[in-house]
């Protein structure tokens, strides 16, 4: 990268072939730029944080990954169009995809009737098997990752979330991808396939019709719902629930492939007119950064979120969702210049049967699910942790005031014990 004054502090002139215009924020994997080619073309590059591009297995996966998902094709991604994962800073280009996100439209506009429920979740299912056949799995599809163009629901950042669920702190045993939409297997740290997709592409579509499969709360308590409790569907038209639930099976072998969701949601095959069910049916004037660049610039879980501010060259018409965010998340909203501090988006989850514990930038929440206690780090003096058994750990936080609280959290796993005993000490350095 070459680096220069023009249009802010430590703003790079070039991110190889491309001419940074300006920061547009930061997310898990680094720092986005919107910038143009040589001819003009739009492009968000998504650059490195020093600390993944010193990390051999994040390049290792990033080159892997970066090959397959620039042979994705189909008409519902948008397309990787650089990248260069040798570079210092290793940095992946897509292309400019104009509209608003689904978080965003549903936001707008409401919930969607049964016949556009239809066809995004067609749509979807066409995004899921290109990405699918090219050896991909999205691992966090979502309202927020779904670009809602003039042409049809396109889907975003399926090329680099394995490259960061392989990093140290998103290691077997801790969570990647949001709340809500993260499939049992996925909750609980297991190997996951396509069928984790399938379940995501459920509980959107839940969410488009104006419902939440696991409910509202904490990340933990959705994540616990998700694996343990039945989807709630009541919001979904009544012609649809079967297949959102096989979607939302607990069983990933129970759910259907994507090429069988397109018989379920189209069986009679008849083609929609372009753009005619995902366009928006309200006056808007989208900004000039694409509307998907990615950002980590949300406030922490549990509080309220904020209005967004308006950017400085217009306004910005459809407001941010507020998904929580999990290890190294991708987030895709438009946020403020300048992006979060970088510790802002580090986090430990850790779910056991019946009691989880979460670590990030405003503290740690531990404790029985659906009970958790909440301590910031202001409250807190020290954090000790030991394994009791082949499967257990008991995790103490020692508050500077009052007594200490022990949480005790049972593995699967032994595989999953040494993750967490491995992994806590690496975020805790983070914040004590």
């Amino acid at each position: 990268m070459e680096h220069g004054a023009a249009g802010g502090v430590n703003l790079p002139e070039r991110i190889g072939g491309y001419i940074v215009e300006r920061e547009l924020g930061a997310g898990g994997m680094g720092t986005v730029y919107l910038a143009r080619s040589r001819g003009g073309r739009a492009v968000a590059v998504k650059v490195a944080r020093p600390e993944l591009a010193g990390d051999p297995h994040f390049r290792e996966r990033f080159r892997a990954e970066v090959a397959a998902a620039r042979s994705v094709g189909g008409f519902h991604t948008a397309p990787v169009v650089d990248a260069d994962p040798d570079a210092a800073a290793p940095w992946l280009a897509t292309a400019y995809i104009p509209g608003p996100t689904l978080s965003a439209l549903l936001e707008a506009e409401g919930p969607m009737d049964e016949a556009r429920l239809r066809r995004l979740g067609a749509a979807l299912a066409e995004a899921l098997a290109a990405i699918h056949g090219c050896g991909l799995v999205h691992r966090d599809l979502k309202p927020g990752n779904i670009i809602m163009a003039p042409d049809g629901p396109r889907v975003l950042d399926f090329g680099i979330a394995r490259a960061l669920e392989s990093t140290r702190l998103t290691a077997t045993g801790t969570a990647f991808g949001t709340p809500g939409f993260l499939a049992p297997e996925q909750a609980q740290g297991q190997e996951v396939d396509g069928a984790a997709d399938v379940f995501a592409l459920g509980a959107v579509l839940v969410a488009a019709a104006g419902g939440s499969a696991f409910g509202a709360g904490t990340p933990m308590g959705l994540m616990y719902r998700s694996v343990h409790e039945p989807p709630d569907l009541d919001a979904v038209p009544e012609e649809l629930r079967p297949v959102l639930a096989a979607c939302l099976a607990k069983a990933p072998e129970e759910r259907p492939a994507p090429a069988d969701l397109l018989d379920l949601f189209v069986p009679d095959a008849v083609p929609s007119p372009p753009g005619a069910a995902y366009a928006p049916t309200v006056a808007v004037v989208m900004p000039p950064p694409p509307a998907y660049a990615p950002s980590n610039a949300f406030p922490p879980p549990y509080q309220q979120q904020p209005p967004h501010q308006a950017p400085p060259n217009g306004p910005l018409p459809y407001p941010a969702p507020s998904d929580y965010l999990l290890p190294h998340q991708i987030p895709t909203e438009l946020a403020p210049v300048g992006g979060a501090p970088d510790d802002a988006d580090l986090t430990f989850v850790a779910l056991g049967q019946g009691s989880s514990l979460l670590i990030d930038a405003t503290g740690i929440t531990l404790g029985p699910v659906g009970a958790e206690t909440q301590y910031s780090w202001a409250e807190i003096r020290t954090v000790t942790y030991a394994a009791e058994g082949p499967k257990h750990l008991q995790v103490v936080v020692h508050p500077h005031y009052g007594t200490a609280h022990p949480c005790v959290l049972a593995a699967r796993r032994r595989s999953r014990l040494q993750a967490w005993l491995e992994d806590l000490p690496l975020i805790l350095e983070c914040f004590l």
